[in-house]
């Protein structure tokens, strides 16, 4: 009986002693990030049969567990996955909008100061402090383009960059988990599957809370305790205790954007964006390929279609030299860049008003050329080329295509960056029309011309003499020594040089690039002239045309101004960055709540374990006085024999 009480106590005792350490552990570890609160597992040994029925032999400490919850853990996981993602958008997108939004360095204040300076120039057109002001406007502006492209290739750059880093952490996560992986297999073969290598668990299940932190993830448990970890793809990271690597490297897409791919025994395998969701390395590569990219291509839209259009009405002007106005600005180039093959490709911009932001991407097979518009996916066909599409003129620079080549076309990327100012001189600034109209002084009726306009199809070579218009007596008809075109309502009709033209008030006389407008009542025998704008150093009709270029919806199909142009961008990354902002606002929210409940399961809390240190502490000393108590009855028994 004392041998049996003893064995009794001494196993409480032993369970006291396990439970105060298991209870020590908890407390000690209280402020250990990723650390599972402990419990110890008993259970009653097998009693012992006698003619009185079975009595009890003591306690086992039989394990120590995690009080964990896979579910709860893959919740907090999947939310931290998210989480990051949007963190690092919202980041990112705050940097982009302040920069667009900004009231005094973005692009929208060098505009209005740029056209302010047109304005002042059509107000003193002879004025060379005016002139010069309107200059150094024009630089100001092409100098804040020039800013803005720079700190948007910067970020593209930064953001690779970080790509490249967030790559290394990922490899280094996997690695430590294939690792932990291994030394849970050996715990497990020396201790039992029923004896869990705890803190290992906790470290693996920590590494793969970080993980999900730079790349959405799930794990997946296997019946050997080792840990299985694939990416939002499906794609294996983790199998066993081998780890697989992600490698970033030049994308074939872009050279100039590194993209992700997954090194396996099988060679590498590529990833496209929408491929990796979660973490920091999704939410970089949306923001590169999605609101980054936006942006850059939209400014240089705006850089390309500005260029284009002042440089077109800019030369149908005349300078003070008497001049047709040359290029105001370097209208930068598009992009054109050979992916595979040798063959190159001429990208032009034709059309300005008619661009996109998007980048395209044309691939041979042999017979037929595929553009791809990356922005929306939707694609063309063409058997030859060249081809014009959204504004851009698309043809063979050098070499033959052969079947698998491939080019990227980037119409309006780098169209910030490479704009420029091209005149310096401000007596060469073509304010002035090159023509100029007027009326016969002994003219005794009543009718007018109008001051006359130029087109794009205008002569490099000014008119150089007079052109004279008489009217018959009576004034019902009209004669020149050119060929014209007469258009009244929709009406055009061509006529030979000298032949008779029937009047109609309103109508519109065209001739070699210029036109103009006949009204009122003329007399017979009544000439009006058109001839060259000499002396003109007062005519400011074009500056009136440049300015209101500021106006004019140019952009988009003739949609929206440059101004507009500017806005829509400005509001579309604000409230892209609005959005992010609130998503990620509920999603943060989302994962402190799933982390608390979490805690609330598997979180250490000091109260219970005090409470439980007591408990133990009182199981020690009971469990004590019980092998005291065995002591002393069989020291009473030794007693009895000894007498």
């Amino acid at each position: 009986m004392g041998t049996s009480i003893f064995g009794i106590g001494l196993s409480g005792l032993n369970a006291a002693q396990a439970g105060l350490t298991t209870t020590g552990h908890n407390i000690a570890n209280v402020n250990t990030p990723g650390y599972t609160r402990q419990q110890l597992v008993q259970s009653a040994r097998a009693p012992q049969f006698t003619g009185a029925g079975y009595f009890g032999q003591g306690t086992n400490a039989d394990t120590v567990r995690r009080i964990y919850s896979e579910f709860l853990a893959s919740q907090v996981r999947q939310t931290q996955a998210s989480a990051s993602e949007l963190a690092v958008r919202e980041a990112r997108l705050i940097q982009l909008d302040n920069l667009f939004g900004d009231s005094v360095s973005s692009l929208a204040p060098a505009l209005d100061d740029f056209f302010a300076g047109v304005n002042a120039v059509a107000a003193r057109p002879a004025d060379m402090p005016a002139r010069q002001t309107m200059l150094n406007a024009a630089q100001a502006l092409v100098s804040r383009f020039n800013q803005l492209g720079e700190q948007l290739a910067e970020m593209r750059g930064g953001t690779n960059t970080q790509i490249e880093a967030t790559v290394g952490s990922i490899n280094s996560y996997s690695r430590q988990i294939a690792e932990l992986n291994h030394r849970i297999a050996e715990s497990i073969g020396v201790a039992g599957d029923h004896l869990p290598a705890n803190d290992l668990l906790d470290q693996r299940d920590a590494l793969v809370q970080e993980l999900n932190q730079q790349i959405g993830a799930t794990g997946v448990l296997q019946s050997d305790g080792a840990l299985n970890v694939f990416l939002s793809n499906g794609q294996a990271l983790v199998v066993g205790e081998t780890s697989y690597a992600l490698r970033a490297q030049r994308s074939s897409a872009n050279p100039v954007d590194v993209t992700v791919g997954l090194d396996t025994p099988g060679g590498l395998v590529p990833f496209r964006t929408q491929d990796l969701a979660g973490g920091a390395l999704g939410g970089l590569l949306r923001y590169r390929d999605g609101e980054l990219t936006l942006g850059e291509n939209a400014l240089g839209r705006i850089a390309l279609v500005t260029a284009q259009a002042f440089n077109d009405q800019h030369g149908l002007g005349q300078d003070l030299t008497g001049a047709l106005g040359g290029a105001f600005f370097g209208v930068p180039s598009a992009r054109a860049t050979t992916l595979s093959g040798t063959a190159t490709l001429a990208a032009t911009v034709t059309d300005p008003g008619a661009l996109s932001t998007s980048d395209y991407q044309l691939a041979y097979d042999g017979a037929n050329y595929r553009l791809t518009r990356l922005q929306d996916g939707s694609t063309q066909t063409f058997a030859t080329l060249p081809q014009t599409v959204d504004g851009v003129s698309i043809a063979v620079g050098s070499g033959t295509p052969v079947a698998g080549d491939r080019f990227l076309i980037q119409p309006t990327r780098s169209a910030a960056v490479d704009l420029r100012l091209a005149l310096g001189d401000p007596a060469r600034i073509a304010v002035a029309a090159p023509i100029r109209t007027g009326a016969a002084t002994a003219n005794t009726g009543s009718g007018t011309i109008s001051a006359g306009s130029v087109d794009a199809s205008y002569p490099a070579t000014p008119l150089a003499a007079p052109v004279t218009f008489s009217f018959a007596t009576p004034a019902t008809t009209f004669s020149t020594t050119v060929a014209v075109e007469v258009t009244v309502g929709t009406t055009t009709t061509a006529y030979a040089a000298g032949a008779p033209i029937p009047y109609a008030a309103g109508a519109t006389v065209a001739f070699g690039g210029l036109r103009f407008t006949l009204g009122g009542v003329p007399a017979g025998g009544d000439q009006f002239t058109v001839r060259p704008n000499t002396n003109g150093a007062g005519d400011n009709r074009n500056a009136l045309l440049l300015g209101g270029l500021s106006t004019r919806q140019l952009v988009a199909n003739g949609t929206t101004t440059l101004h507009g142009a500017y806005g829509q961008l400005v509001s579309t990354v604000g409230s892209a960055t609005h959005e992010i902002g609130i998503e990620s606002a509920a999603q943060a929210r989302l994962l402190a709540q799933a982390q608390d409940t979490q805690a609330s399961v598997s979180g250490v809390n000091l109260d219970e374990e005090a409470a439980n240190l007591q408990r133990y502490q009182q199981a020690y000393q009971a469990s004590g006085k019980v092998m005291a108590i065995a002591a002393s009855l069989f020291q009473t028994v030794l007693g009895i024999f000894g007498n």
